[in-house]
């Protein structure tokens, strides 16, 4: 009798540390993202991880200006340099305003301002929140995949459409695969709603 109790016990301890494990390990959806700057030169990497609730980004990059620059994830993934602009409004498939600041919600593709140290170099994680990497309507990279932008300038966290941000200096492609898209269609972000100029001042 005191034999099969410790059988049992062992059993329930394996079957519990199996569940455990599969809490604390991420989920096995994941992409690795290459970031060029306006040149086309490589100067990091952005991984991304599937979570409860978003999706992790570990963001390594280089070749920056020190101090505070803004990210965001854009609708198209495409990176047509040199500056950006193909890669349309910011990811928002909600149609909210914009800023992590507003009290009412904001665009998933919104993330905090990320820091380069005095050499220009960026190591830093961030969560996209309500985002996936699987199919669904915030998915990351369904069609043809969306794009990781990140701009000279700070992200105010309430200007209207995208925080003053400033220029669109380093892209990067969130897909599921090499496949090309097809031809760009018009930002569907009502709220930015074709705005050529911001894209070219604000990102």
């Amino acid at each position: 009798m005191r034999q099969w109790n410790k059988k049992r016990f062992l059993i329930l301890s394996l079957i519990m540390l199996f569940l455990l494990s599969g809490c604390l390990l991420p989920h096995k959806n994941a992409e690795m993202v290459e970031m060029y700057n306006a040149d086309g030169d490589r100067v990091g990497t952005a991984r991304l991880n599937e979570t409860d609730g978003g999706v992790a980004v570990n963001i390594e990059v280089e070749g920056l200006s020190p101090g505070l620059h803004a990210i965001h994830v854009h609708e198209y993934g495409k990176c047509d340099g040199p500056d950006f602009s193909s890669s349309g409004n910011h990811f928002n498939p909600d149609g909210k305003d914009h800023g992590l600041l507003l009290t009412d919600g904001s665009h998933i593709g919104d993330l905090p301002n990320i820091e380069a140290d005095a050499s220009g170099a960026v190591q830093e994680e961030l969560v996209i929140n309500e985002a996936t990497l699987k199919q669904g309507k915030n998915s990351l990279i369904a069609n043809d995949g969306t794009s990781l932008i990140i701009h000279d300038g700070v992200d105010d966290g309430m200007s209207q459409p995208a925080g003053n941000s400033g220029d669109r200096i380093i892209c990067g492609i969130i897909s599921e695969d090499s496949q090309s898209g097809e031809e760009q269609n018009a930002p569907t972000d009502p709220t930015e709603n074709n705005d050529k100029q911001e894209n070219k001042e604000n990102g």
